[in-house]
């Protein structure tokens, strides 16, 4: 099995659902009711069953405008993301938090949560339309209670240091934007699958508003031009990895 276990169901644009080997449920950026490429039997957070976690990879309203329906529905649900973010999300319903800053790691029911840099900006907007700083932007290495291990870049554009994320933590799948426009494109994520060194990688953030231009085909033709070997897993809305 490529996940080890594991089962990633992508629900469309960069929102995760994650169903560890212990059997607990993690969901990275909840977008979901109002995300466009959620199919839309997953619109209802009664869909994601029981979370044990919400990850969050900074506040564009992209990767969390679905944030206090899906806290409502799991208030016990723990809350994880970098502090300012975290902060900013305990006036949107999160009671249970995990602080981290870039660099850092928490052990989360056997599950290590490690959080990383991404090139981005992040920021969200409070009651009256003020832009909040949320901190930096961030991606997660995940290693799961068995040892498998995988990155969530969330939005980033390609940075050398992606080197050393292999070179530390060595994970085996790789979750890359190329969408374009917002984050890397393309031709820069096949660069970023190159100094990840990943044996299996999915392309996301992209299909999903008509101005993500980025495409499977193209990042595929670049892995094959950067003589990359690697396997490419083109998720579909609601599909899961195992």
């Amino acid at each position: 099995m490529l996940a080890r276990d594991t089962a990633i169901t992508f629900l469309g644009h960069a929102t995760l659902l994650v169903e560890t080997p212990g059997h607990k449920r993690l969901l990275i950026d909840p977008w979901l009711r109002s995300n466009p490429a959620c199919p839309a039997e997953w619109h209802s957070p009664s869909r994601l069953g029981k979370l044990d976690a919400i990850l969050v990879t900074h506040l564009h309203g992209d990767h969390v405008a679905d944030f206090e329906e899906v806290i409502q529905a799991n208030p016990d649900a723990t809350v994880v993301g970098i502090i300012e973010t975290v902060r900013f999300l305990t006036n949107k319903g999160a009671k249970k938090t995990e602080q981290l800053n870039i660099g850092g790691s928490i052990l989360f029911d056997g599950i290590r949560i490690t959080l990383t840099q991404a090139v981005h900006s992040n920021g969200g907007e409070d009651a009256h339309g003020n832009m909040v700083y949320g901190g930096f932007p961030t991606g997660f290495i995940l290693k799961m209670e068995n040892g498998f291990t995988f990155y969530v870049a969330s939005d980033t554009g390609v940075f050398g240091d992606m080197a050393l994320l292999k070179e530390i933590y060595a994970p085996e799948l790789a979750f890359l934007p190329i969408g374009d426009r917002f984050t890397m494109g393309p031709l820069e994520a096949a660069h970023a699958t190159k100094l990840l060194g990943v044996r299996h990688v999915v392309p996301y953030h992209y299909n999903s508003m008509p101005m993500l231009t980025g495409t499977a085909e193209e990042f595929q033709k670049h892995l094959r031009e950067l003589l990359v070997n690697v396997n490419v897993h083109i998720l579909q809305p609601g599909e899961t990895l195992k």
